[in-house]
């Protein structure tokens, strides 16, 4: 089945007062193109991450977020109780030795004092922490494939409407097709006849019509396109499905067509190949976002 390349997935996990958030986001592109926002704890981790999202999206140009949000009671800041007490203890020395007045306000002061709001402990990414990142980004990456499964569908209908319009009209270029013969072998002989003062071979003149309508038959290029397009359809519905070779097909379908009218020589079946044209064209835009 198709998959589209445009997706998005999202998670949020719990652990320790923190909530760990899990954002991808994928749009259309040739080759696998990652772009990655980490938060400063998982940066280590980020070939990993990266190997994570290629196994699993093959293909689209991805924006992957990986943030932390922190309870204010795990965030906040210690404040370093012993220096506060030994920074009491010297102010009031100073005081009593100098005569310099105490502070009205001691919290105000002491607060103020180097280091004593400093946080100094190193913050190191634990094993079990993560492990729940990894089942954040996994579930995250579920979400973004169910996405494109969705919207994979959606192309697939649009491709089956567009083919079945190009089907349509394909039919509609038979009826034109003996009318075409007989309006051309007439135009010829009309034209020959106003020449009065040339004389030609009538079995000859035939032969020539009749190898000149032949090089006009578009009989193989009808049945050629019609392969192609029962070809876009069994392979819309493999398991594997890809885009490219889909886009393939559709630059095959796109020769027969315009072979088809640099053939017709006639003005109603040129219209068709026009309109075939339209329907082929917005085929290949949207099998741009097939993966």
């Amino acid at each position: 089945m198709i998959q589209s390349m445009t997706g998005y997935g999202k998670a949020v996990v719990a652990y320790n007062g923190k909530k760990i958030n899990i954002e991808i986001k994928s749009l259309n592109s040739k080759t696998l193109d990652i772009s990655t926002r980490i938060a400063p704890l998982y940066r280590e981790k980020e070939m990993e991450l990266r190997q994570m999202i290629a196994q699993e999206l093959i293909r689209g140009k991805v924006d992957f977020s990986l943030w932390v949000e922190k309870d204010a009671a795990v965030d906040a800041i210690p404040i370093n109780g012993a220096l506060v007490e030994n920074y009491y203890h010297q102010i009031q020395d100073i005081s009593a030795k100098t005569g310099i007045p105490l502070p009205n306000d001691w919290f105000y002061t002491l607060l103020r004092m180097p280091e004593v709001m400093t946080k100094t402990e190193v913050e190191v990414l634990e094993d079990e922490e993560w492990s729940v990142a990894c089942k954040a980004v996994q579930e995250a990456l579920g979400n973004l494939k169910a996405f494109r499964k969705q919207e994979g569908e959606a192309l697939q209908k649009k491709f089956s409407e567009k083919l079945d319009n190009i089907e349509n009209l394909l039919a509609s270029i038979e009826q034109y097709e003996k009318s075409r013969v007989e309006k051309i072998r007439s135009r010829i002989i009309e034209g020959i006849k106003s020449v009065s003062e040339v004389d030609y071979d009538k079995n000859r003149l035939e032969q020539e019509l009749i190898y000149y309508i032949e090089k006009l038959d578009i009989s193989e290029e009808k049945q050629r396109l019609a392969n192609h397009l029962k070809y876009f359809r069994s392979t819309m519905t493999e398991e594997d499905a890809q885009g490219k070779k889909l886009g393939f097909i559709a630059q095959e379908m796109g020769r027969e067509i315009n072979t088809t009218g640099s053939k017709s020589n006639l003005a109603e079946m040129q219209n068709i190949v026009v309109m075939m044209k339209d329907e082929l064209e917005q085929i290949k835009e949207q099998v741009l976002n097939a993966l």
